[in-house]
């Protein structure tokens, strides 16, 4: 099987080519602009994906039984890989997200049958306008498409995060690390899915080749469900630190935080403060070996790991330090004044 991910270096695609290129019958291939070292066997094409017309000279004698794409995120990206890849592959798999999703659906419990809407934030309205352009090229032409949704998907040198500033989560665990209340959006009783990005790969590989996901759509989460207050508490644990937690409306966060540059109406109101549960009884009617191996407990103390040993890679972030004092001052000060 011969399989070409556009990307392929990335939180999520890093995971599924290191698991691929261990597997003899898979020939593995990336395209990407050659940034980043590549695991041992495969093979790299060295071009921009915004450059279509050196992308189609590097692919013009090629074809793939799979084309995974990772670094879709508007139509015209996705528009511009029908034209590259049309007559090309056997299957298109397209990752989209489940923040495309209704927030908040009738229902907590989300299928892939749940409505695309999200009113709060555009990269969610772009990824469903990239699922209709390519389901509508599958109903028409039949171009062989599989969409996949992740949800919240980290790795061993990411810590998952509520509320965090531009410069990512680094800042949240040094105020951890100091005894400082961390800022958790709305009463931390929410209920989230984190996955290992270990774990994603294994559904995502058992979807390559797989002719019953063709013309289909699947999201792809761990099994493990916890609350935002469970999921800081988990870290604190690991970190050793007592948990200081304070509670903030998603509504307020939004609010204050947008001069500041933080998109908390799209990562919050648009994702992350909705209490969302996963039936994952799709994918595993595919892949029934889809399933948390690495839960939050173990894979969180696997990120800290790394993160703590290496610090040159993390920048802390004074602004975002700044902020949440300030933001915390501001309430308690009002709660004292009524």
């Amino acid at each position: 099987m011969k399989v070409l991910f556009i990307g392929g270096t990335g939180q999520i695609s890093s995971a599924i080519v290191r698991k691929l290129a261990k597997e003899k019958d898979c020939e593995v291939w990336v395209l990407n602009r050659g940034n980043r070292a590549l695991p041992g066997g495969v093979h790299q094409i060295i071009a921009d994906m915004n450059d279509e017309a050196k992308v189609a000279d590097a692919i013009k004698d090629m074809t793939f039984d799979a084309v995974c794409e990772f670094i879709g995120f508007t139509a015209d990206q996705v528009e511009r890989d029908y034209r590259l890849f049309k007559g090309r592959t056997g299957q298109y798999i397209y990752i989209s997200s489940a923040s495309a999703y209704h927030k908040p659906a009738a229902s907590y419990l989300i299928t892939e049958g749940t409505t695309l809407a999200n009113p709060h934030w555009q990269y969610s309205r772009d990824k469903i306008a990239c699922e209709e352009f390519l389901m509508k090229k599958y109903r028409e032409e039949g171009f062989p498409i599989t969409i996949v949704r992740p949800s919240h998907t980290y790795d061993e040198r990411n810590i998952p995060l509520g509320v965090q500033g531009t410069k990512g989560f680094y800042q949240v665990i040094r105020r951890m690390q100091a005894g400082k209340p961390v800022i958790i959006q709305g009463d931390g009783s929410s209920l989230w899915h984190l996955t290992f990005n270990e774990d994603f790969a294994i559904g995502y590989t058992g979807l390559i080749g797989n002719r019953h996901a063709i013309g289909e759509a699947f999201h792809i989460t761990g099994d493990e469900v916890l609350t935002w207050d469970q999921i800081y508490q988990t870290i604190a644990d690991a970190l050793g630190v007592e948990l200081k937690p304070y509670h903030v409306a998603s509504e307020f966060l939004s609010s204050v935080g947008d001069k500041y540059g933080f998109d908390y109406e799209g990562g919050l109101t648009g994702d992350k403060s909705v209490s969302v549960v996963f039936d994952n009884s799709k994918i595993k009617r595919l892949v029934p070996e889809m399933t948390t191996h690495i839960p939050f407990h173990k894979g969180v103390r696997m990120s800290l790991e790394y993160v703590l040993s290496h610090p040159d890679e993390y920048e802390e972030d004074p602004e975002f330090d700044s902020w949440c004092d300030r933001v915390i001052d501001a309430l308690e000060k009002a709660k004292g004044s009524i």
